[in-house]
């Protein structure tokens, strides 16, 4: 039994549009809560499609990342590939799309694995996390400026990879860790299963 009482959430007083941009719009809330106090908070509305991120394997020790230009860095980062679900498609298709576009490769299988989001607080924005797997290449032509380098990296070396400069986003740590205790349990449970 939890002596925690119940979370109610707070009433939205109103919700105002304070910017839009091509990519971005920002709302701002006013908020009530059980309380009685009275907060504005102003956030980062994302896509209603949403967005998928792959961990595309091109054998059941390699992980494939990509190098791109980061405008929020001003630098070039390593990643998972990524991208917004377009209308009308499940993020299966989208995330094959998107490994196609970013990596020259499609997947025969894809099963999602987690969602993900980034600071909460302050962004309605979720990620869907997919593993790749039995690749075979095929490209497409996608909205990137210039081409990607696409990487090849072992998924049981990330200790190496998070003392690099270059790789630091945390959506693409997590999910990697995510995808390698993911595998490693499988690979852990075949043999108990007789597979």
């Amino acid at each position: 039994m939890s002596d925690k009482l119940p979370l109610h959430k707070p009433q939205v007083l109103s919700r105002q549009s304070v910017a839009r941009s091509r990519l971005f719009h920002i709302e701002s809330l006013e908020l009530r809560f059980a309380n009685g106090a009275e907060r504005t908070f102003e956030r980062l509305t994302g896509s209603d499609q949403g967005a998928v991120m792959i961990i595309a394997m091109p054998d059941p020790e390699h992980v494939l990342l990509i190098r791109e230009y980061a405008a929020g860095f001003e630098d070039y980062v390593l990643t998972l590939p990524k991208g917004l679900v377009d209308p009308g498609e499940d993020i299966i298709t989208a995330a094959n799309r998107e490994l196609m576009e970013e990596c020259g490769f499609g997947a025969r299988r894809i099963e999602p694995l987690v969602e993900l989001s980034l600071a909460p607080n302050y962004m309605r924005h979720r990620m869907q996390v997919l593993l790749a797997t039995e690749l075979y290449p095929k490209r497409l032509p996608g909205d990137e400026p210039e081409p990607l380098v696409v990487e090849t990296h072992a998924l049981e070396e990330l200790p190496a990879l998070l003392l690099r400069d270059d790789f630091h986003e945390a959506r693409a740590i997590a999910a990697l860790y995510i995808a390698r205790d993911t595998l490693r349990q499988r690979r852990y449970d075949e043999p108990r299963l007789g597979w």
